[in-house]
C-alpha cells in the first residue's frame, strides 16, 4: 500500500526471525505441555541450529560453485575468442570491449556477441577451405586418371589448426595451378584427337574407333568426362605417332608409284588425258609429309589402284619400247638434219635395237640416254641457229653468184627476147648480193671461230668444217679475181699485138687457166682440215677430169668419205665451176651432229 519497501535480505531475515520465533514459541508450548526437561530442550535446539547451519553452508557452497563456473565460462570464452582470432589470423574484432567490467554475468553477456561472430566466421572459413580442397582433390583425381571420385564436400578433411587467409590463398593458388594444368591437358587431348581425326581422314580409316580404343571417355558420344591422365596422353601421342608413321610410309609408297608412273608415261608418251586419272598420285611427288592434309589422299584404295596401273604399264612397256625408241631416233635425226649436224650411225642404232630385243639393256636407261641426246642436239641446234641463218644466206648468195657468172657468159643476154627484162632485174639483184658476200663470209668466219672456241670443237656442216669451207671459198674467190684481172690485162695486150702473135697469146690463157684451176683446187684443200685434204687428194687422183656440176661434186665427196671409213654418208654439195674466167666452190649440206 503506502509502506516503504525494505531490501530483500533484510526482509527475508525479518521474515525468518518472525517465522522462527513463532515456531520456537510453538515448540516451547509443546515441550511445556509434554513436560520435556531442559536438557532435551537444549539438545533439540542445538540440532535445529546445526541443521540451519548445514542448510546455509550448502547454499553458500552452491553459490561458490556457480561463481566458479561463471569465472570458468568467462575464461573459456575469452580463450576461445583469442584462439579464433589466432586461427583465423584476425587481429581484432570491432564491437568487442577493450576492458571487461561489471559482474561476471555482465562480462559474459558483453563477450558473447563477439564470440558468436568469430564462430560464424570460422564456419564460413571452413566451408571455403572445404570447397577449395574439394576442387583440388577432384582435379587431382582427374589428372591421376581415377575413374570414380566421391564429390561430397563433407568428406574433405580440413586442417582446423590453420584457417588463415594466407593458408586459404595457398590452397587457391594450388587450385588455380591444377585448373591451368587441367586446361592444358584438355587442350592436349583435343589437339591429339584433332590430329587423329585429320590423319584418319587422310588414311581413310574410322577416327571414332581409334579414339574409343584409346579410352571410351574420349568419345563425345559416351557422355563421360574426358580422361586427361598421363597414361592417356601417352597413348594419344603414341597413336598420333603411329598414324604419322603410316602416313609417311604411304606417302613414300605413293612417291615411288608416282615416279614409276611418270617414267612409264614419259617412256611411252602417254597422252595427258590418260594421265589425268592418276594426277592425284603424281601431284604428291613434290610434296612432303607436312604439306599434305587433304582427306582421302593416302587411302589404301589409291595405293592399290596405282600399283595396278604400274603393273599394267610395265606389261605394255616391253611391247611399246621398240616403237618409242624408233620415234626418239626419228626425232633425233630430224633435229640433226634441220641443223646439218652429224646423224647417229644406222649400224649403231641397229645394234642397240638388238640389245633391247634381247633384254641386255635397260629400257628406261636407253630412253633416258636418247632423251639426253635429243636435249643436247636441241641445245646445240639452238647455239648454231644464228650461224646457220648466215650460212643459208651465203649459200643463196653463192647460187646467185653462179647464176650471174652463167648469165655473164651468155652473149645473147642483151637481145630482145621474152623474159629478158626479168633476167636483167635478177642480174641487178644478184650483183647486190654478190657484193655483200665478202662481208657475209667474214662475219660467218668470226662467228664460227667464236663458236668453236667456246665449244672446244669444230663447227661441222654436213661433216665438213665450216671454217675450212669459208677459207677455201675465200682462197678460190681471190684466185678467181686474180684470174679475171689477168684476163683483162691479156685482152689489152691482145688488142695491141699483131694478128700473128695473137694466136700464141690465145693458147697461153687456156693452159694457164687449166693449170690455175688445178692449182687453186689443190692449194685450197691442202690448207683445210683433214676432211678437205682427203677431198683434195681425190681431185688430184682424178687428174684432168673436170667437175662441172654439183651432182658430180657430190658423188666425188661421197666416194672420198667412203675411203675415209666414215660411219655416216654425207649429203654434201660442192660445186666447182671451172670456166674461162673463174674457178669456184660452194657447199650446201644437211646433217651431222658435231661430235
Amino acid at each position: 500500500m503506502g509502506s516503504v519497501q525494505t531490501p530483500i535480505g533484510i526482509r527475508s531475515s525479518a521474515l525468518l526471525e518472525t517465522s522462527c520465533g513463532y515456531l520456537l514459541q510453538e515448540l516451547q508450548m509443546i515441550w511445556d505441555e509434554v513436560g520435556d526437561d531442559q536438557f532435551e530442550r537444549e539438545k533439540v535446539l542445538l540440532d535445529i541450529e546445526q541443521e540451519c547451519l548445514d542448510v546455509y553452508r550448502k547454499k553458500v557452497d552452491n553459490a561458490n560453485i556457480s561463481r566458479a563456473q561463471l569465472h570458468q565460462e568467462l575464461a573459456d570464452s575469452e580463450a576461445e575468442f583469442t584462439h579464433l582470432l589466432l586461427l583465423l589470423d584476425e587481429r581484432s574484432l570491432p564491437g568487442r570491449p577493450e576492458k571487461m567490467t561489471g559482474t561476471l554475468k555482465e562480462q559474459l553477456e558483453s563477450i558473447a556477441p563477439a564470440l558468436r561472430e568469430m564462430r560464424i566466421r570460422k564456419e564460413e572459413r571452413v566451408k571455403q577451405f572445404r570447397a577449395v580442397q574439394g576442387q583440388i582433390q577432384k582435379i587431382s583425381a582427374e589428372i591421376a586418371g581415377e575413374s570414380e571420385y566421391n564429390d561430397l564436400s563433407s568428406n574433405v578433411l580440413v586442417n582446423g589448426n590453420d584457417l588463415s587467409l594466407k593458408k586459404l590463398e595457398e590452397h587457391q593458388n594450388e587450385l588455380q595451378r591444377l585448373q591451368n594444368e587441367k586446361i592444358e591437358r584438355l587442350q592436349k587431348v583435343e589437339s591429339y584427337i584433332s590430329m587423329i581425326r585429320s590423319l584418319a581422314a587422310m588414311l581413310g580409316t574410322d577416327s571414332s574407333l581409334i579414339i574409343t580404343k584409346v579410352h571410351p571417355s574420349l568419345n563425345e558420344l559416351s557422355g563421360l568426362s574426358k580422361n586427361i591422365s598421363d597414361s592417356i596422353l601417352e597413348k594419344l601421342g603414341s597413336t598420333v605417332r603411329s598414324l604419322e608413321a603410316d602416313k609417311k610410309a604411304r606417302l613414300e609408297k605413293l612417291h615411288q608409284l608416282g615416279k614409276a608412273l611418270t617414267n612409264l608415261w614419259n617412256l611411252m608418251d602417254t597422252p595427258q588425258k590418260d594421265r589425268a586419272r592418276f594426277s592425284n598420285v603424281t601431284a604428291l611427288i613434290s610434296l612432303s609429309s607436312k604439306d599434305i592434309s587433304t582427306p582421302g589422299s593416302l587411302t589404301l584404295d589409291i595405293i592399290q589402284q596405282a600399283e595396278t596401273e604400274v603393273r599394267r604399264l610395265d606389261q605394255l612397256k616391253a611391247s611399246k619400247m621398240k616403237e618409242l625408241f624408233l620415234r626418239k631416233q626419228i626425232d633425233l635425226e630430224e633435229i640433226c638434219k634441220r641443223s646439218h649436224m652429224e646423224i647417229p650411225s644406222r649400224l649403231e642404232m641397229e645394234s642397240i635395237m638388238k640389245l633391247m630385243n634381247s633384254g641386255e639393256i635397260d629400257h628406261a636407261d636407253l630412253l633416258t640416254s636418247m632423251n639426253k641426246q635429243i636435249t643436247q642436239a636441241q641445245e646445240e641446234a639452238s647455239s648454231r641457229k644464228a650461224i646457220m641463218e648466215k650460212v643459208e644466206k651465203w649459200i643463196l648468195a653463192r647460187d646467185e653468184e653462179l647464176w650471174l657468172e652463167e648469165y655473164s657468159r651468155d652473149d645473147n643476154r642483151y637481145s630482145v627476147s621474152r623474159g629478158a627484162h626479168k633476167n636483167l632485174r635478177r642480174a641487178e639483184r644478184a650483183r647486190v648480193m654478190v657484193n655483200k658476200i665478202p662481208a657475209l663470209v667474214d662475219m660467218l668466219m668470226a662467228k664460227t671461230k667464236s663458236w668453236e672456241e667456246e665449244r672446244k670443237k669444230p663447227f661441222l656442216y654436213d661433216e665438213v668444217p665450216l671454217f675450212a669451207m669459208l677459207e677455201e671459198y675465200n682462197l678460190l674467190r681471190k684466185e678467181r679475181d686474180e684470174e679475171k684481172q689477168r684476163q683483162r690485162e691479156l685482152k689489152k695486150v691482145q688488142n695491141q699485138v699483131p694478128v700473128g702473135q695473137e694466136n700464141l697469146f690465145v693458147l697461153r690463157p687456156s693452159t694457164s687457166s687449166k693449170r690455175l684451176s688445178d692449182r687453186s683446187l689443190n692449194g685450197g684443200f691442202n690448207n683445210a682440215t683433214p676432211v678437205n685434204k682427203k677431198s683434195s687428194l681425190g681431185i688430184q687422183q682424178l687428174g684432168p677430169t673436170p667437175i662441172n656440176t654439183p651432182q658430180q661434186s657430190i658423188s666425188f665427196l661421197k666416194e672420198s668419205k667412203k675411203e675415209d671409213h666414215r660411219k655416216i654418208l654425207p649429203r654434201s654439195r660442192f660445186a666447182f665451176h671451172p670456166g674461162d674466167d673463174s674457178a669456184s666452190v660452194v657447199s650446201s649440206f644437211s646433217g651431222p651432229f658435231s661430235p
